[in-house]
């Protein structure tokens, strides 16, 4: 049989003191703070295999070393100067103002931490300020915190370095309630992104708003490519159609084309991929070809009309085409075309208008304007041709910009006409070793009509994407 002693307490002889206490299920070793107990042997355990070791509510421990870790102060958020404590990290909540976190008196081995609460650091400031004579990354000045959701950890190694910033985070890892979308050339205005195509892309949304559903209503604009310019006396290319919506969740002064909140006209997004059409300008003709239209431009729904090519002379088949904006009619000596008609096919608002007619005139007659977004295409007069209809202004992109104007009519024996605001080429008098005008790239202008050396192209179109980001 194995001898055992059985006892409940052991007591200290000189003064009765516990040097072993059983009480209910709870053993004291130890009578106090002023008794350290020794415990010696070459390897020492504390605890059982499952179990944990804590150590009292106010303890602290020595011998063991640091981990590079802080004790987080989450039950008090900073919001006014206070001085640090080694071994511990702060949330700095600099919504109210800038402040400073004054550190400690160094010692080889201290530690700070400190992050951005509320990730307003970069409009308030929080200073960092050494203790007395003390350093921070061997100078001794106070240093600002200025970037928005920063956070910081210094060790202190030495008084020639004083202390050193070990971590530095500027990555604000949050769960983002916004609409999360990839595609273009991406740039921001206040609170929103905006993703603009000047050729065929794809228009990714990885993740919705969770904030409110009015948010995934994007605003957009959807410019096709204008038409092209006719040749010898021949009409101005008509401009791209013309689309726009803007949601009250992004705020701009958009055109008067605004489609808002027309059903038709409104795009919600989800979670998918979305591919982006930008229609190429239709080129311009050299006698005798016809001045081909525009091409499409698409995004989700969302489709305009590519602006119709300029009519020409001589010929019955040269009559001007329909599109977003119609082309302006042909001039001739004895007969002229009229300019044909815009918002082909028809939208709410109109995505164009039409062009204008060709002039007939013995002898030259000459030819009419193309259409233009926002005005039709002007009616040639005998040998005066006509001018291109004017576009529309809209500050989605972050500032005004007018585009989809239509291309001016081709005049007969000299002088010019213009193409209309918004990227339309003007018509002239041409030879055969020059062409007239081009529409402007991605504005859908129309290109300008000529007379023997031909027209110019029609401008490309363009797709703009624009959503509240934060």
């Amino acid at each position: 049989m194995t001898s055992k002693i059985k006892v409940d307490n052991i007591n200290k002889v000189s003064d009765d003191s516990n040097i072993i206490k059983k009480c209910g299920t709870t053993t004291t070793i130890g009578s106090g703070a002023s008794n350290p107990i020794v415990v010696d042997g070459s390897a020492v355990t504390l605890g059982r295999c499952g179990g944990t070791v804590a150590l009292a509510s106010g303890a602290t421990q020595t011998g063991f070393g640091r981990t590079g870790t802080v004790d987080w102060q989450t039950g008090s958020i900073k919001t006014s100067t206070f001085t640090a404590a080694n071994g511990e990290g702060y949330f700095a909540n600099t919504s109210s103002g800038a402040f400073t976190m004054n550190l400690p008196a160094g010692t080889a081995g201290n530690i700070v931490s400190v992050v951005d609460y509320t990730n307003t650091f970069q409009t308030n400031n929080l200073t960092i300020a050494p203790n007395g004579s003390q350093k921070i990354g061997g100078v001794a000045a106070s240093q600002a915190l200025s970037t928005e959701g920063q956070s910081v950890t210094f060790v202190y190694v030495d008084d020639t370095e004083g202390w050193k910033n070990v971590q530095d985070s500027t990555s604000n890892v949050i769960g983002n309630p916004f609409l999360v979308a990839t595609g273009g050339t991406i740039t921001t205005s206040g609170n929103c992104k905006i993703h603009t195509f000047t050729g065929p892309g794809t228009f990714t949304v990885s993740s919705v708003s969770t904030n409110c559903a009015a948010e995934n209503i994007v605003s957009y604009m959807v410019i096709a490519g204008g038409g092209g310019g006719g040749a010898n006396r021949g009409g101005g290319g008509g401009a791209g159609g013309y689309r726009e919506v803007k949601t009250p969740i992004t705020p701009y002064t958009a055109s008067p084309l605004d489609g808002y909140p027309s059903a038709p006209n409104r795009v919600t997004v989800t979670a998918q991929a979305y591919p982006i059409a930008v229609g190429a300008g239709g080129n311009g003709a050299v006698y005798p070809q016809i001045a081909p239209s525009g091409s499409v431009s698409t995004f989700s729904t969302i489709s305009s009309a590519g602006g119709g090519g300029g009519g020409g002379a001589f010929t019955c088949s040269g009559a001007a085409a329909t599109g977003g904006s119609g082309g302006g009619g042909g001039g001739y000596d004895t007969t002229a075309s009229p300019g044909a008609a815009g918002n082909t096919p028809p939208t709410t608002p109109a995505q164009g208008t039409s062009g204008g007619a060709g002039a007939a005139q013995q002898p030259g007659g000459a030819g009419g304007g193309g259409g233009g977004a926002a005005a039709p295409g002007g009616c040639a007069s005998g040998s005066s041709g006509g001018n291109g209809g004017g576009g529309t202004t809209s500050e989605i992109s972050a500032s005004p910009v007018t585009r989809g104007g239509g291309g001016g009519g081709g005049p007969w024996n000299s002088g010019s006409t213009s193409g209309g605001s918004g990227g339309g080429g003007g018509g002239v008098k041409t030879t055969p070793n020059t062409a007239a005008n081009p529409g402007t790239a991605n504005t859908g202008g129309g290109g300008g009509a000529g007379y023997w050396g031909g027209a110019g192209n029609g401008g490309s179109g363009l797709v703009i994407i624009r959503y509240k980001y934060k």
